[in-house]
């Protein structure tokens, strides 16, 4: 194991936006963190309700809501050290994580390198991905296939890498944003986060780029934390950001009108199975289902 500990001093860039008791808990557990030196960077991302001081960190306050990527690359202006560590504001963290996952990437560096993430009952969330293709997303989409989303080959249909179990290290596609490992100056060589995506994508779409530089990503397996997701914004909102950044990833790599048309056959076959549905008493209404799908696809034209 190399000795240059000049590598491992870490700054950790916190976005935040929505209510302050998750991101101070977030923040409280980094403190006690058993790893040196330590910079840890809130970035209030014009929250509703303003963050406030927290012990131990420094608060930066943006004047607009631009999303998670551009809240990070915000942090990143005032990161010290030579790796980076992007973290969410949600999540749990034991107190030796930092000098954990650090020795877990020092071998790869440098990487991106990821944790395993849980959900809140223990449950390992699908962290590491294929780079996305029209047929995970459309494989997504067909909600009747929802009642068979644990099965293994369902993950693999809509892009899970499964070989991504706890305690394995491999090289892989990309890994989900909640927790990555980056080193600072390839992190800003390929100039951040792209802040067309206000939400979802920016990390694969970050990662493709790093991986043109040489850096591989990696999932850490050995290394784990809690994310709880989700507590700063409603699921219909989710969904938009989710859609509109996949049709503007497409855009950039390729796909996008293969992509609208993959999108557009499943809400048919969503359309039918629905109809079978209210036939039999389920209280859904396809037509109203079906135009919210069409818009998310294709945009409010009225």
């Amino acid at each position: 194991m190399p000795d240059d500990r000049r590598a491992e001093g870490v700054t950790v860039v916190v976005p935040h936006y929505g209510p302050p008791a998750p991101t101070r808990d977030t923040v409280r557990s980094l403190v006690a963190q058993r790893h040196a030196p330590l910079q840890i960077v809130v970035v209030d991302d014009h929250s509703p309700e303003p963050l406030g001081d927290l012990d131990g960190a420094e608060v930066v306050h943006r004047s607009t809501n631009g999303g998670f990527g551009s809240a990070v690359n915000t942090g990143v202006e005032h990161a010290r050290h030579p790796l980076l560590l992007i973290l969410n504001s949600d999540v749990s963290v034991g107190p030796t994580f930092v000098a954990d996952l650090v020795a877990a990437a020092r071998p790869w560096l440098p990487a991106v390198v990821g944790p395993l993430v849980l959900d809140p009952g223990g449950k390992p969330a699908p962290t590491a991905r294929h780079f996305p293709r029209v047929r995970h997303h459309a494989v997504e989409w067909l909600t009747p296939l929802a009642r068979f989303r644990e099965r293994r080959l369902l993950h693999e249909a809509v892009g899970h890498d499964t070989r991504a179990i706890p305690g394995a290290v491999l090289s892989v596609d990309w890994v989900v944003g909640a927790a990555m490992l980056v080193p600072t100056a390839d992190f800003r060589a390929v100039q951040g986060f792209d802040p067309r995506y206000f939400m979802n994508s920016e990390e694969v779409d970050l990662q493709r780029r790093l991986r043109e530089r040489g850096l591989p990503s990696v999932f850490a397996g050995t290394v784990s934390l809690t994310h709880v997701g989700g507590g700063s914004s409603d699921p219909a909102a989710r969904r938009r950001w989710l859609v509109a950044s996949r049709m503007a990833y497409a855009q950039r790599w390729g796909g996008r009108r293969r992509l609208a048309v993959a999108l557009t056959v499943a809400t048919g076959v969503n359309t039918v199975a629905n109809v079978v549905r209210h036939l039999r008493g389920s209280d859904v209404d396809p037509v109203a289902v079906a135009r919210e799908e069409w818009r998310l696809i294709h945009g409010d034209r009225r």
